[in-house]
């Protein structure tokens, strides 16, 4: 009886030091493991792509971030509207895409702490003078992108604006239909479409008041990827104490 307890204890005593060193091997993969970042490339000044370099916000903070935190990245670029699908297929580890933080949203991934405070605004030609909120709507066509609170925002209150709406996968496509004169206006993120207006000279003007007040988020797939979340927040919180984060939305901003 005391022989089988011996060799009992020493089982278990195997299993505990197994049970340690697979823990302590997961340790060292997530170490060296590069995660794949989604991101949309259409979308200036947060994300875009010069030449070969992926260039804007999102992609320098979140490099300013893995380097403050030890973690490595590697850019996926993609329609925005895939984004959350290749989460939630484990095609990606994490998503920085101007994203809005929403409730919905919020069922789905888990957000970092805000990063940039945006708003809709509402978009016209720039030779549009009746068109100055969106109570001037009425039996127009508007044009949204794809999977935005922008397509949301527009969906949601169609019928109360007596609007109808018209969806396109990328932002310059969503652009040139009211350059066009095809859709009366378009609604956008006030930085993005305030920054493509200026560097671009769209034709566009922007009208009334930001219709909402949405902060931007980093998200990975809810109950995934936690531990890679708290690092994020601390290099988050880090590179606005450091000012790191102030010189890089400067450089896109100002």
């Amino acid at each position: 009886m005391k022989k089988h307890l011996s060799v009992l204890f020493l089982l278990l005593s195997c299993l505990v030091v197994l049970s340690a060193c697979s823990i302590g091997s997961q340790d060292e993969v997530s170490k060296d493991k590069t995660y794949k970042v989604g991101i949309d490339v259409t979308y200036p000044p947060f994300e875009y792509k010069d030449g070969d370099t992926y260039k804007g916000i999102d992609i320098d903070l979140i490099k300013a971030i893995a380097k403050d935190q030890g973690f490595k990245i590697k850019f996926e670029a993609m329609d925005f509207s895939g984004i959350i699908p290749a989460l939630q297929a484990n095609q990606l580890d994490v998503a920085i895409a101007g994203m809005s933080i929403t409730p919905e949203r919020k069922k789905v991934v888990t957000f970092s702490a805000p990063y940039f405070k945006a708003g809709l605004i509402l978009v016209v030609k720039e030779d549009e003078n009746k068109i100055k909120s969106v109570d001037d709507l009425k039996g127009k066509k508007v044009a949204v992108k794809k999977g935005t609170t922008g397509a949301k925002y527009a969906t949601d209150n169609a019928d109360k604006l007596g609007i109808t709406v018209t969806q396109f996968n990328d932002s310059p496509a969503m652009f040139q239909e009211v350059k066009n004169g095809n859709a009366a206006a378009l609604i956008e993120d006030y930085p993005v479409i305030s920054y493509a207006n200026k560097q671009q000279n769209l034709g566009l003007k922007l009208v009334g008041d930001r219709l909402n007040g949405d902060n931007y988020g980093i998200a990975v797939l809810k109950g995934e990827n936690e531990e890679l979340m708290k690092k994020i927040n601390k290099g988050l919180a880090n590179l606005k104490e450091n000012g790191e984060y102030d010189k890089i939305v400067d450089t896109y901003l100002k």
